[in-house]
Formats: structure tokens, sequence, C-alpha cells
């Protein structure tokens, strides 16, 4: 029998990929550290957003995978780049003006706008921690300030004083003319200021570890670049953290593919082995833009939850992480109902394809036992027909459907009908609008309604299937997805929805007689 490290050595799904380079670069070359470091990166300049957890969320994936096919010990570092200065002020934020006055200063200097912590950069911290947490990852978090002012870093900053120039060969020719006359990789911090200052550098001395600025004023200045009083600049940083800490893998968005090629020269040069990578594609808002931490465009991840459940969200993450996609509310019940499919597949197929199951990787490798006995988009219909926001007259329908199913029972179908309800509220229905039937429709309709009710009242949704099918047929709908298109339109308002079989036999013989009579009868559906 295959152990599930030989069958991670031969998986196909892209986090046993990307693992396999790591496994790779671990035979040829083991880690003096004694583990394997992952490392994920935040610019807290904004707060959190949806893809600042995605990169965590696939990292960890990624870990996940390694530790199914070695022993070597790993960790995760979520690494905060809260020593930057504050170059913009952000659009989704209070109190702009606070931000405004205190620009260029490092984001730990910064005053908190919403008047929670000590500063900005604690304010985002903390935000990017909560929901790490809620999603229970396994990481240290690591704050640049600390690692600067403390010292961690001193080492390998005098390393880039000693190899000044080959940085600035590697940095100097991706810079625009007006920006290269004055650049250096060192940005000095005022200690009575907290400024960080885009400052030139005009000598430096690796035996003293220290540099030489010349301030806006003309006023040359000396100044070491340890223990807090300089930054570098941040691809520079990101070759240098890459260096001192041993980082051994780390993902980014494409945006940043030339920066990874500078950072990765950057390390090299330092005389550090640059880390395994991973570029993954952007997601975009409903208009096909790049969604922006500063903007606040696109979809949050508070948003997504209180539509989806946080499996769903990891899906979304989980699929096709080197394709564009776009994230906004209508994302939501596909995804939803594509998680419970996985879920409920997984327990039947053969170990070596569990692996290959999206629901192993986001929950690594222990899947719920609960498997949620109704999909979202049934769930969301049923809201609709019923139009309440009442669970406890929909779970009246679902117990007569399925009367071994409860909420105490099935704790995670009562809460995907609390995100349907929802969803439904703020999402669909707004947008109804049923459609009167026409000639052909009403003659459908009038079949249909006799075929349904010459059912047992315990037909099985196949049974009710197969009967709409028929009907359909023999009204001539070519295609027949007309049909349903039309049973859509007339009875739920809607261009698309479930299985209607599957719907019916949930919603009730009698109570589908009824909406049916009541479209007959010309009544508006969509009235409360």
């Amino acid at each position: 029998m295959s152990t599930l490290r030989d069958m991670a050595l031969e998986a196909k799904a892209w986090p046993f990929e990307e693992a396999r380079k790591l496994l790779k670069r671990c035979e040829t070359a083991p880690p003096e550290k004694g583990y394997v470091l992952f490392e994920t990166g935040y610019g807290p300049s904004g707060l959190p957003h949806i893809g600042t957890f995605g990169e965590v969320l696939r990292t960890t994936m990624v870990r996940r995978a390694f530790e199914a096919m070695s022993d070597i010990p790993t960790k995760l570092l979520a690494f905060s780049d809260d020593m930057d200065g504050l170059r913009k002020v952000p659009d989704n934020v209070p109190n702009k003006a606070l931000l405004q006055a205190a620009l260029n200063k490092r984001l730990t200097k910064v005053p908190d706008p919403f008047g929670t912590h000590e500063s900005f950069g604690h304010h985002n911290n903390a935000r990017l921690r909560a929901f790490l947490d809620q999603f229970g990852f396994e990481y240290e978090f690591a704050s640049s300030t600390d690692y600067y002012f403390s010292g961690r870093f001193d080492e390998a900053l005098i390393r880039v004083l000693e190899e000044y120039e080959a940085v600035q060969k590697i940095m100097l020719p991706s810079l625009r003319d007006e920006r290269r006359a004055t650049y250096s990789p060192f940005l000095p911090v005022d200690p009575e200021t907290d400024a960080v200052y885009q400052a030139p550098v005009i000598a430096t001395d690796a035996k003293r570890g220290t540099i030489v600025y010349r301030r806006e004023d003309g006023q040359e200045v000396e100044t070491p670049v340890t223990g807090g009083r300089c930054k570098l600049q941040w691809k520079p940083d990101w070759g240098m953290r890459w260096y001192a800490l041993g980082v051994d893998y780390e993902m980014s968005g494409k945006d940043l593919i030339d920066s990874v090629k500078l950072s990765t020269r950057i390390c090299k040069a330092l005389g550090g082995p640059p880390p395994e990578t991973l570029t993954y594609e952007l997601f975009l808002d409903e208009k096909g833009e790049k969604i922006s931490k500063s903007k606040g465009n696109g979809l949050s991840m508070d948003e997504w939850l209180s539509y989806g459940p946080n499996e769903s969200l990891a899906l979304f993450m989980y699929q096709k992480p080197k394709t564009a996609k776009r994230l906004y509310f209508d994302v939501i019940p596909k995804t939803v109902d594509d998680y419970l499919t996985f879920l409920s597949k997984i327990d039947e197929e053969p170990a070596e394809k569990q692996i290959e199951n999206p629901v192993w990787h986001i929950h690594q490798g222990l899947p719920p036992a609960e498997k949620p006995k109704l999909g979202f988009s049934i769930l969301l219909n049923l809201a609709a027909v019923c139009n309440t926001e009442d669970k406890a007259v929909l779970w009246g329908f679902i117990t007569r459907y399925a009367p071994e199913a409860n909420p105490q029972h099935d704790p995670t179908l009562d809460r995907l009908l609390g995100h349907a309800i929802r969803y439904y509220q703020d999402f669909v229905k707004p947008h109804k609008a049923y459609r009167s039937p026409d000639a052909r429709d009403r003659s459908a309709l009038a079949d249909l309604r006799a075929a349904l009710a010459d059912l047992p009242a315990d037909a099985d949704a196949e049974a009710i299937q197969t009967e709409i099918y028929e009907v359909g047929k023999r009204a001539g709908y070519d295609p027949l997805r007309d049909w349903f298109k039309a049973l859509y339109q007339i009875l739920l308002g809607q261009d698309q929805g479930p299985r209607m079989g599957s719907f019916i036999a949930l919603y009730g013989l009698d109570e589908t007689l009824a909406l049916i009579d009541h479209a007959l009868a010309g009544e508006d559906l969509g009235a409360a």
C-alpha cells in the first residue's frame, strides 16, 4: 500500500508541485538553520485585504504539502514591512488629515486614524494577525521595525554596505534617469522626526558601518546603517531579508515579477541562495481592475464571509493560482457549491485521489465528517420563493425534505442557510424580475402542473426532474434549456436557477402547484 509520502511525491495538485521544488532544494543543500522557512510579506501602508490572506493560505498549502513528503521541520514567517515610510494616504481610512500630516514617517510612528492602537502600523499589523488567527494559521509574526531596531538585520545591512556597488549595478538600470541620479539602497531614518528619507548618499564606509547622506537643506550627515538608523529600499530590503533569514520559499503577485528578479540578484550578490518562488495572478474587481488595499476596491474578506463559509473562500484561493480571477460578490454562490461538491466526493475517492481534492488542502488533510445535505443555490432559491429572513421558516421545508436534519445536528447546513438568506436579501431580491408566461409557456405550465399532481407525495428529485424534462420536450422547447430558463424567469424571477427536480422536492409538490397556479392566474409572484 502506498504511503502518504509516496502519493505526495507523485501528486499533481499544484501545492505538491511547488513542494517538490523545495524538496529538491533541500536534497541539494539541507537548510543549516534546521528548518525550511516559508515567508509571506505584507505592506501595512493600507488595511490588509483578501489578497494578503490568499498569499498566506496558499503558502500554508505548499507548506503542508512539503510536510507530507519530508520530515524536515518548517516555519511560516508573516513579515510586515512596517519600517517603511508612509508615502500616500489610503482612500479607505478615517481621519485622513491625521495621516497627511505624518507623511514620510515610518508606519510604526504614524498616528492610528482609527484611534485603537499606538500607530497606523500597529493597527494594520493587528488586523492582519486577527484574520490570520481567524483561520487558524500556524505562523510567526515578524515586524520590520522590531528586526531593524533590535539589530537582527545589522550583519546583513553591513553586508549590503560591503556590496554597495554591486547592489547599485543591479538596481540602477531598472530606474528612470531622474531617480537613478540620487538613488541609494539605504534610506536614512531621522531619529528626531521618524521620517524615512529618500536622500542621496555621497559616501559609504563598510568598516565603520556608516553612510553619509545629503539632506534637503544641503547638510551632509553621517549615520550608522545599523540599529534602526537606516531602512533599505524595498527591493534591496526583500533580497537582504531572504539572505539574512535564509528564506526558502515565497510567492508573490504578477505585478512583482521584476522585483523578484532584482531581489534574487541582490540576495545572490550578498552571498545567499534566493528562495524558491511562485508568481500568482492578481485578483480583479467587478470592473476588471486590480484590487488595491489603498483603494479598498474589490471584495474584502469580511464581506465574503458574510455570504459564504470560510471553506468557500479557501477554495477560491486554491483554484488556479496562476490565472487572473474576478473577485466579486457574484462568484460566491458557485464557489460555495463547488466546495460542497468536492466535500461530498472525497470520502468515496481512493487515497491517491483524495490528496488531489481541494478539500484535502483546505482542511490540511483532515476534511470534516459533516456533509451538508443541500447545496447553496437550492437554499438561495428556497429563500427566494419563501421571501423570508427567518431561518426557522426555511428549516421547516428542510426537515420535511430530510427529516433527520436539524440545526443542532447539522450546524454547517444551518450556517449555510444564514449565508444564503443574507446573500438573497442583499444581491438577489433587489434584482428579481418575474415575467409573465406566453402562450406556449402557459400550455407547458398547465401540463407540468398536471404531471406533478399525478406524482406521489413522496416523489424524489429524480422522478420530478424526469417529468419536467418530458413536459419540456412535449412543449417543443429546443434547446431544452429554454424550458428551464422559462421556469426560472416565471417562477423564480431570475435567468438562472437550481436543478428544478431537487428544488421542487425540497420546496414541496403542493407548494409548487400553488406557485404554478399563481403564475397562470397572472398574480405578481414578486410581491412580498
